[in-house]
């Protein structure tokens, strides 16, 4: 199973002026392909911040995507940050520029303008880094290290990273088997389950337990769900085949116990 990582950056989310859309979409558009997210992290627009993070992430070798700082505006560090988190100079990209002055020119700048040389900026790009098309004003991201690096906004950013996934990653979708099973458990403590969770894993390695702890609600109509324990299993590739057989014998052992148990709504 391949893992990618998550880096949002910007001062906007992170104070709450505007609401991120980005870990739903991302963690939605992997799993649709067979893969996982690993991790995110939010960051602010901070350049020694964003310096730091981005050396560990390139460090770390998993593939990234990373969203927000790449315009042209003083507030904008991702691409510096890049370059210096890989110890690279910023170059202009020259398969950047012909999109960057046909946007200047549709909207009735020339090109010795003031604000063309302001938007050539977002042409600077870390030495060696490809570029990564953007289908909604044609002013492209860029990638190096298995790092994408997309604009902060979702109508930009989420068809470039679907573009990154089918130009370099078609080929891993849903190589590994992955699937679960889980159940509410009622009238146990989680206590009670934990020694469960421990024998399942050692009886059957590669599987994996949950328990999610809930207080309970009730509905719009009235009805009322007590508290209770969202608890099941798991497992990717070889495991997967062992696991309907895992889950008879956890069913077993939880009535065993007392658990009192009912489907997910």
């Amino acid at each position: 199973m391949i893992y990618f990582n998550l880096i949002i950056i910007g001062d906007e989310i992170l104070h709450g002026t505007r609401q991120d859309k980005h870990f739903a979409f991302f963690k939605t558009l992997l799993e649709q392909h067979g893969l996982k997210l690993g991790q995110v992290q939010y960051l602010p627009d901070d350049y020694d911040l964003l310096v730091k993070q981005l050396n560990r992430s390139f460090s770390d070798g998993l593939p990234t995507f990373v969203t927000g700082g790449i315009g042209s505006t003083p507030d904008d560090h991702t691409r510096q940050a890049a370059a210096a988190a890989l110890d690279l100079m910023i170059v202009r990209h020259a398969g950047a520029v012909p999109f960057i002055e046909e946007s200047t020119l549709e909207r009735g700048d020339t090109l010795d303008s003031a604000a063309h040389k302001q938007r050539l900026l977002m042409a600077d790009f870390p030495e060696g880094s490809d570029l990564i098309p953007n289908p909604y004003n044609k002013i492209a991201g860029f990638s190096i290290r298995e790092h994408y690096f997309f604009p902060g906004f979702p109508v930009m950013a989420h068809p470039m990273a679907e573009w990154v996934l089918n130009t370099y990653y078609s080929d891993r979708f849903h190589q590994t088997e992955s699937s679960q099973r889980s159940i509410w458990v009622f009238g146990l403590p989680e206590s009670h389950v934990a020694p469960l969770m421990r024998k399942v894993e050692a009886n059957y390695p590669g599987i994996r337990s949950f328990s999610l702890p809930s207080v309970g609600w009730t509905d719009d109509n009235g009805q009322t769900v007590p508290p209770h324990i969202d608890f099941g299993i798991k497992a990717e590739g070889e495991a997967c085949r062992f696991l309907d057989e895992a889950w008879e014998q956890m069913l077993a052992d939880l009535q065993n116990i007392g658990a009192k148990l009912h489907a997910p709504e």
